[in-house]
C-alpha cells in the first residue's frame, strides 16, 4: 500500500512538464535534494540517486526525450537507513555541462568554471517554473504524513522538502514566500529541512501542484478528524456533566443525613421535606427530574436545597 508521500509523487509524475524551461526547473531541484553534480576534465555532468523506479523512468525519459542527453546507469547503492537500494544515473559530457550551466548549477567567469549553490532568479523568473522546482524538490527530497486515524493521534500534518545546503534551502524558503507559502528552515544532521505543519497551508501547496486527488484524500481526512473531535468534545461534556450530577448528588444526600441524624427530617416544614424525601428516594436523579417528580421548576429545588444545605451547616457546625 502507498504512503501519502509516493501519492504525491506519482501524481506531480503523471503530468510531465512540456517545454525545455519547466524541465531545466524541475530537474535542476531533484540535482539538488537527491543527486549532484561531477566534474570530468574540468567539465561539469550531473548524477541523480532515486530508490523509487518511477521516479527514475520519469527523469531517465525527461532528459533523454525532452533534454537530448544521455543517461548512464552508474550503479545501485544500498542504503542502510531505508534498506532499499538507490539508483544512481549519471550524465556526461559537452551537453551535460551546457545544462548545469542552463539549471544554474554551474557558471563560468574570467576565472573559470565555479559551482552555484543558490536558486537563481532567472531559472524561475515565471510562476509555472516556480512550480516545476517545487516539483522537482519534493520528487527528490519530499515527504508529506498526516495524521493518523483515531481521536488521539501522535502524528500532525507535516509536509517537509530536504536539502544539502542551506543556501539553496534558504532560497526555496524564499521561492516558497513569492507564492505565499510561509516555511520553516531547520538543521537536521547534515541536511537543511524546509517544513510546513499547517494544514491548510499543505492543502495550498497540494493545489498549487495540481496533486488534485490528494487534495481530495487531505480533506476527507480533514473532514473526519473535524467529526471525531466534534464527537469527543461531546462525550466529555457529558462526562463532565454526569460527574456534576453525582457530586451534587452527593452533597445533598450528605446534608440530609446530618439533618435526619441530628434533628430528623420531620422537623423540616413541607416543601423542604418533600424535597429531602424524594432526593433520599432516588440519590442518583438530576435535579431536572426531581423538579419533574415534585411539579416544581428546578430554580425552585435549587432554592430549597440551598435552605437544606444552610440547615445542615448549622447543626454540625
Amino acid at each position: 500500500m502507498q504512503n501519502f508521500t509516493e501519492e504525491i509523487k506519482n501524481e506531480i509524475i503523471s503530468l510531465p512538464p512540456n517545454d525545455d524551461n519547466t524541465r531545466i526547473a524541475m530537474l535542476s531541484a531533484f540535482i539538488r535534494t537527491s543527486g549532484s553534480v561531477v566534474s570530468l576534465n574540468g567539465i561539469f555532468g550531473f548524477e541523480i540517486v532515486t530508490e523509487n523506479s518511477m521516479t527514475a523512468d520519469f527523469f531517465i525519459s525527461l532528459i533523454e526525450n525532452g533534454l537530448k542527453l544521455t543517461v548512464n546507469v552508474a550503479e545501485a547503492r544500498f542504503d542502510a537507513l531505508s534498506g532499499k537500494e538507490k539508483l544512481v544515473f549519471n550524465v556526461e559530457g559537452n551537453k551535460a555541462d551546457d545544462i548545469t550551466k542552463k539549471m544554474f548549477l554551474t557558471g563560468k567567469d574570467k576565472e573559470g568554471n565555479y559551482l552555484n549553490l543558490g536558486i537563481d532568479d532567472r531559472l524561475v523568473s515565471k510562476p509555472k517554473y516556480k512550480l516545476a522546482y517545487i516539483k522537482g524538490a519534493f520528487l527528490g527530497g519530499g515527504s508529506c504524513t498526516l495524521p493518523e486515524e483515531g481521536i488521539y493521534s501522535r502524528t500532525g500534518y507535516h509536509l517537509e522538502f530536504v536539502f544539502s545546503n542551506k543556501i539553496t534551502a534558504d532560497d526555496f524558503c524564499s521561492l516558497l514566500c513569492e507564492l505565499d507559502i510561509l516555511a520553516k528552515l531547520v538543521n537536521r544532521k547534515d541536511s537543511y529541512v524546509v517544513y510546513i505543519k499547517s494544514m491548510s497551508v499543505i492543502s495550498d501547496i497540494l493545489n498549487a501542484l495540481q496533486c488534485y486527488e490528494c487534495l481530495e484524500k487531505l480533506n476527507k481526512i480533514v473532514e473526519r478528524k473535524y467529526i471525531q473531535n466534534n464527537e469527543n468534545r461531546v462525550n466529555n461534556c457529558t462526562v463532565s456533566n454526569i460527574d456534576k450530577t453525582l457530586t451534587a448528588s452527593v452533597n445533598q444526600v450528605q446534608a440530609i443525613e446530618i439533618i435526619s441524624r441530628t434533628i430528623g427530617l420531620q422537623s423540616l416544614d413541607k416543601p423542604l421535606f418533600d424535597v429531602a424525601e424524594c432526593r433520599l428516594a432516588d440519590k442518583n436523579a438530576s435535579m431536572q427530574e426531581l423538579s419533574e417528580r415534585l411539579n416544581i421548576t428546578k430554580s425552585c429545588i435549587n432554592h430549597r436545597m440551598r435552605k437544606i444545605f444552610e440547615i445542615a451547616k448549622t447543626l454540625k457546625d
